[in-house]
């Protein structure tokens, strides 16, 4: 943590209370003034002990703010014995699952929950997921993926050059598309990302922001992907602009890479210390919104969302660049987040632990597998699933299970039989993996509208 010779004592002797206090003044002035003279460090924290309500929403020292402010002791929270309401779609559902909901319903701040038909056990959170609590945010029920999403364009370009100049489009994937934690582009756009002062304003943020300017336009690994395909338009909307037919488009599915997960694992760990709560609830350990911590994760949050779409757009300037045409609609939407919202009259966070937000005439894109169809939707604002819907088809397997179930040559054979080019991929994301798109399509007519389908041909994912 630097050079800065600060100890507990010499906080002591400042005037500060002999609690908590102290181990967080002692974290954040290490933390962000390692090199600074200790007079003036000492200094600094007088002037906070003096006036601590002066400091309270300041990004760097709420914190201790809010130490001095608050002498609460660090209580065990309880959860509620009864569940807070719920609603399940779709039966192909694991009682895992549904269980992980059922423990999140308990939580003192939880309001109402909701579980999308493509749902499976995840952390915390079990995946298709949805909950709204009060005036909170939980780090482990927005996941890992901090803003993780699938972002569409379709061009003007004739579909029939996907299947004529196949090798063109095929090196455009190899040559413009990073996969996983190394390969990273030569050249890096200058996007305005970058220049937002929330990167300098909280330390965790400060420290990652040279990864975040190395992964820009890079994907992750598992189940991400970029892929060229067949759009086609089945029912016009004013929002798409695209009399029915079919198209060339790029469709793109990945979060927010090496700066998501870091923000997500600091958030989580801070969340388990400050709101402690029985073993088996412990993944849903909260932030209040009211204090320091839980706006410096909301901020944090969004700014990793905001990165995740920027990574999405360098993706396809790139590719439109190599293969040409021009980009006539866009279609994107991201899970693994938390909204402000308001249902049943009044504000609460919902959390879309992958889910797809499905307001009233919000455009979205649900993929199926690597050979089966996607859909771009249109949402219906249904109260009871709290606006969502599926964010994909759901694994019908988990990843250890298809390392055992499908071979190399399975793969191959589905592949050939849906006409698909596969490029990296493994036995972990075998189309197999997935529930059958349809069926969860028709577990969620209430939820959404089909718009069109995308239907992938030449596929790129991790190695």
């Amino acid at each position: 943590m630097g050079n800065l010779k600060l100890k507990g004592k010499d906080i002591l002797k400042l005037g500060y209370p002999n609690n908590q206090s102290i181990n967080i003044a002692l974290e954040v002035m290490k933390r962000n003034f390692a090199t600074k003279n200790i007079h003036h460090v000492k200094s600094l924290l007088k002037e906070i002990l003096q006036n601590p309500e002066q400091f309270e929403k300041d990004l760097t020292f709420g914190q201790i703010a809010e130490a001095l402010l608050s002498s609460k002791k660090t209580e065990k929270r309880m959860l509620n014995t009864n569940r807070a309401s719920f609603q399940i779609f779709g039966n192909n559902i694991s009682d895992e699952a549904k269980n992980q909901l059922y423990t999140a319903l308990k939580l003192p701040v939880s309001v109402s929950g909701a579980l999308m038909p493509d749902a499976h056990s995840g952390y915390g959170l079990p995946i298709g997921g949805v909950l709204a609590v009060e005036n909170a945010v939980i780090p482990y029920g927005v996941g890992m993926d901090i803003g993780c999403r699938m972002s569409l364009s379709i061009l003007d370009t004739p579909i029939s050059y996907l299947e004529g100049a196949r090798a063109k489009y095929e090196n455009a994937l190899a040559e413009h598309t990073k996969f996983g934690m190394y390969e990273t582009h030569k050249s890096h756009v200058d996007h305005e990302i970058f220049d937002r002062d929330t990167f300098d304003m909280i330390p965790v943020l400060r420290r990652l922001k040279g990864k975040a300017v190395k992964q820009m336009g890079t994907s992750g690994g598992g189940n991400h992907f970029v892929e060229f395909g067949e759009v086609e338009i089945t029912k016009e909307d004013k929002q798409i602009g695209l009399p029915k037919g079919k198209y060339l488009g790029i469709l793109s599915h990945s979060g927010s890479r090496g700066l998501g997960a870091e923000i997500a694992q600091y958030y989580s760990r801070v969340a388990t210390e400050q709101c402690p709560l029985p073993k088996e609830a412990q993944q849903f350990a909260w932030l209040d919104l009211n204090t320091h911590l839980g706006i410096e994760y909301w901020t944090a949050m969004n700014l990793a969302g905001d990165y995740a779409s920027a990574c999405h757009d360098d993706i396809h300037r790139r590719l439109v660049k190599a293969v040409g045409g021009r980009v006539k609609a866009r279609i994107e939407n991201h899970h693994n987040f938390a909204w402000k919202e308001i249902h049943n009259g009044k504000e609460v966070i919902v959390h879309r632990k992958g889910a797809t937000p499905a307001n009233e005439n919000e455009l979205g894109m649900i993929p199926g597998s690597m050979t089966a169809k996607g859909f771009i939707v249109r949402g219906k604002g249904n109260p009871d699933s709290l606006h969502s819907a599926s964010h994909g088809a759901g694994r019908a397997y988990s990843r250890g299970e298809c390392r055992n179930l499908f071979t190399q040559n399975d793969i191959k054979k589905e592949l050939k039989l849906k006409n698909v080019t596969l490029m990296g991929g493994n036995a972990e994301e075998a189309p197999m993996a997935y529930k059958d798109i349809s069926e969860v399509m028709n577990a969620q007519s209430e939820l959404v509208d089909i718009l069109g389908t995308f239907q992938p041909r030449i596929v790129r994912m991790d190695k």
